[in-house]
């Protein structure tokens, strides 16, 4: 058995190997990441997820209608400790333009230094293309700073390294071949699955004589289901980064 899940841990791990410049930037980011901790940065992953109503309400449609379902976006952050202590902001999708809220993330800065002082927040970024490399074609000359572009966009919100930097925090995206080293898709789960599993708890049915109706109690859902992703399940998560961290750094300098 113990043989048998070696090999399957051996499978796993060879899917993270891509060409060399994903293996480059994954080197890169987690010298950078490492020399922040060294310096007292505390770590923090900020992340997004986006729920259709459908997946709350439970309603059932064809494929073209269900395009059509309102999309709420959750921005939120955690770190070893836990949630980050920051009110998490969550609205429809379109429902205010990006270039408008940015004040989103200087108040997630700004809750960062009072709980923790300075950070090294750590997110995905989805418009930044696989390679980002120095002028000219030559390789960064420095080994512990990993280039970010001038802002990183999130569906909802933007974030600006130098916004990040002027608070006393550093701004780092994980490498898109290294899922494993962001464990927010865990936290987004762990979200998802007691949503599925809990929504009938927070559904109000009224019956009347002409007509009835169902409210959802979305607030309460929600918070009950981030709060499910406790503490200790944090640390189990980050443990399990920290260990897929080890090995790429043993294995890849």
């Amino acid at each position: 058995m113990q043989h048998f899940a070696n090999l399957l841990l051996k499978h796993i791990i060879q899917r993270g190997f891509f060409d060399d410049t994903s293996k480059r930037q994954c080197l890169q980011y987690l010298r950078a990441l490492r020399t922040l901790q060294l310096n007292g940065f505390n770590t923090v992953f900020l992340g997004e997820t986006d729920t259709p109503e459908s997946l709350i309400t439970e309603e059932k449609a064809a494929k073209e209608a269900s395009l059509r379902w309102p999309v709420w976006t959750l921005v939120h952050a955690g770190s070893h400790q836990g949630w980050v202590p920051w009110r998490y902001t969550l609205q429809l999708r379109g429902d205010l333009p990006i270039h408008q809220q940015n004040g989103v993330f200087q108040e997630l800065c700004d809750s960062l230094t009072a709980s923790y002082g300075k950070c090294v927040i750590v997110m995905r970024d989805k418009t930044q293309p696989t390679h980002v490399g120095a002028k000219d074609g030559k390789e960064p000359e420095t080994r512990t700073r990993l280039p970010v572009p001038p802002e990183i966009y999130m569906t909802s919100i933007e974030c600006c390294p130098e916004v990040a930097r002027a608070n006393g925090h550093e701004l780092l995206f994980v490498p898109s071949s290294y899922n494993y080293l962001y464990p927010m898709d865990v936290a987004w789960s762990f979200l998802k699955w007691f949503i599925i599993n809990n929504r009938k708890d927070f559904a109000l049915r009224s019956i009347e004589r002409t007509h009835s109706y169902r409210c959802i109690l979305f607030s309460d859902l929600i918070v009950k289901g981030i709060e499910k992703m406790t503490p200790n399940k944090w640390k189990i998560v980050i443990d399990r980064v920290k260990r897929w961290e080890n090995y790429y750094l043993d294995t890849l300098s």
